[in-house]
């Protein structure tokens, strides 16, 4: 079982430290354990009561009210509010529920009504995007656990899959490569671009997860891609990740290098003529529509 801080249920829920204090003295809504130090600490059942706590709180019902009712009445309001609420906020919540309870079956019931609402595209900008992205910064501050990380990652990744499975192979178009340098494990971010420059008509040469240097060549030395596309989120780390850029912008100086992730983004990074850095996956969706268009046979 995890044990969280005051400041990880904040992070999780949204709701600031001081509010759950008074809400706890006031309601008695919470009831942290102690250390044998004395430390203050919260178990899975407390964040998960908070999480649902907030969401109905966000919903516009008192704490008061929420305070007087039973674990399985939050529990089923949740549900009914989630399954009729079209806001990615509420959504973004309800995610992050299922994460921390591991609930797969609920998880993909989600994901599911939110694809038929939605659309596959825009349920990923919108709703899990932006979930995978804060989870990952809880991830790295400790707030939740590998296993909770792992477990969201590969149902996001199984839906990846499907989706790119389902679009149709065109002729004409671009021909991007995409991989993850060696050492990297990231990989939804780089799922989710070869299902948008597939969406478009243009080809995919797909290496993915840590690719060593020498098969990316021969691969690309095959194939002749006009654009390299990869994603950097841990490796190499910072302090190479410069020396990274330049050494792949020399040895495919012939194509377009599109580079991203959290060791890109933000750095004080110099990039060569051939290289572009992408801000956020919309950019790879701004680029594809500056590409000429292919147009789907019928």
């Amino acid at each position: 079982m995890s044990t969280y801080s005051i400041k990880d249920l904040e992070q999780l829920s949204g709701i600031k430290a001081h509010t759950l204090r008074i809400w706890e003295q006031r309601y008695n809504l919470l009831q942290p354990k102690r250390t044998d130090t004395n430390i203050r600490f919260y178990d899975d059942d407390d964040l998960k009561l908070i999480l649902n706590v907030a969401l109905l709180n966000d919903n516009g019902i008192k704490i008061s009210k929420i305070a007087s009712m039973s674990s399985h009445e939050v529990r089923e309001e949740v549900m009914k509010l989630t399954e009729r609420s079209l806001t990615h906020d509420d959504q973004i919540h309800a995610l992050t529920i299922c994460m921390i309870e591991m609930d797969e079956e609920r998880f993909d019931k989600i994901l599911s009504t939110n694809i038929l609402k939605l659309g596959f595209e825009q349920t990923m900008l919108n709703i899990i995007y932006p979930f995978m992205s804060k989870i990952g910064v809880l991830w790295q501050t400790g707030a939740i656990t590998p296993a909770q990380e792992h477990f969201i990652s590969n149902l996001v990744r199984q839906k990846l899959i499907v989706a790119i499975d389902g679009q149709l192979s065109q002729r004409g178009g671009k021909k991007f490569l995409l991989f993850l340098p060696e050492g990297e494990l990231h990989e939804i971010s780089l799922l989710f671009a070869s299902y948008l420059i597939k969406s478009k008509g243009h080809k995919v040469v797909y290496l993915g997860q840590s690719t060593p240097n020498d098969d990316l060549l021969s691969v690309y030395k095959l194939h002749q891609p006009e654009f390299l596309l990869t994603v950097v989120t841990t490796s190499p780390s910072s302090e190479y990740v410069q020396e990274y850029v330049s050494a792949l912008s020399e040895r495919f100086s012939g194509a377009q290098l599109l580079v991203t992730g959290y060791q890109i983004i933000g750095q004080d990074l110099v990039f060569p003529e051939n290289v572009q850095q992408l801000n956020y996956i919309r950019d790879v969706k701004d680029l594809l529509e500056e590409l000429e268009p292919v147009y789907q046979e019928i």
